[in-house]
This record gives C-alpha cells, sequence and structure tokens, in this order.
C-alpha cells in the first residue's frame, strides 16, 4: 500500500508542469497578450484619426461654402440696407452679422476637436488589466 501512495503521488507530480514550463507558458502568453494590445491600439487610434479628419473635412467644406454664398447675401443686404443707411453703415452692419456667425461656426467646429479623446482609453483599459493578470501569473 505504501508503494501504491508513493506512485500515486509521483504520478500527480509528473502532471504538474515544470518552473521552466509555467515561465515559457507566461513568456508566450505575455508575447500574444502585447501583440494584441498593439493591434488594438493602431485599431483604436485608426477610428480616432478618421473621426478627426472627418470632423476637419466638415469644418473645411462647411467653411467653404458658407464663404461662397455669404459674398452673395452679403451684397444683397448691403445693396437692400442702402435705401435706409449709406453705403459705408450698411456695410459695417452686414460684416458684423457674417463675422458673428463666422465666430459661431470655428467654435463649433472647435469644440467637436475639444470632445474627442486622443488616447486609446479601451487599450488604456485593457493594458491595466494586462498588469495585474500579469502580476496574478507570477505570484
Amino acid at each position: 500500500m505504501m508503494a501504491t501512495r508513493a506512485n500515486a503521488t509521483a504520478a500527480a507530480a509528473s502532471k504538474e508542469p515544470s518552473i521552466g514550463a509555467l515561465l515559457g507558458n507566461l513568456a508566450r502568453d505575455t508575447s500574444t497578450l502585447v501583440r494584441q494590445e498593439v493591434q488594438l491600439a493602431s485599431a483604436e487610434m485608426t477610428l480616432k484619426a478618421k473621426a478627426a479628419a472627418r470632423n476637419a473635412a466638415l469644418v473645411a467644406v462647411g467653411g467653404a461654402l458658407a464663404l461662397a454664398s455669404l459674398l452673395a447675401f452679403m451684397f444683397a443686404a448691403i445693396f437692400g440696407l442702402q435705401t435706409w443707411l449709406p453705403l459705408w453703415a450698411s456695410s459695417l452692419v452686414v460684416g458684423a452679422i457674417v463675422g458673428g456667425a463666422g465666430v459661431a461656426l470655428a467654435t463649433k467646429g472647435l469644440a467637436a476637436f475639444a470632445r474627442m479623446q486622443p488616447l486609446p482609453m479601451r487599450t488604456i483599459a485593457t493594458l491595466k488589466g494586462d498588469v495585474d493578470w500579469v502580476k496574478g501569473e507570477i505570484q
């Protein structure tokens, strides 16, 4: 009976991986994890870059279209106001209104940029979890 227990204990010990195997597994898993985190960060930053490009394009196209149509409306408004005001005063009124609208549009575009989070937040969150996992594996 003693021999049977010793054989069972030896068989159980042989089923457990060695320290070298455990360290090898840890190195392989850590390498895979780092590779996956780099892929996640790359994908996340690509999405953020696309959103930034889209916002910049909206600001640029909106500004160009507004400028083109605004010129025609400005001339019409200046000449329309000329019946009540001198030419210089009607030009001043129209310029102030157009300037205010331009500031409002530029502020809206800049606010959209300010709301964007430039850091890859999902990647940062998973990296924190990965650090905790590696610490747990080492202990």
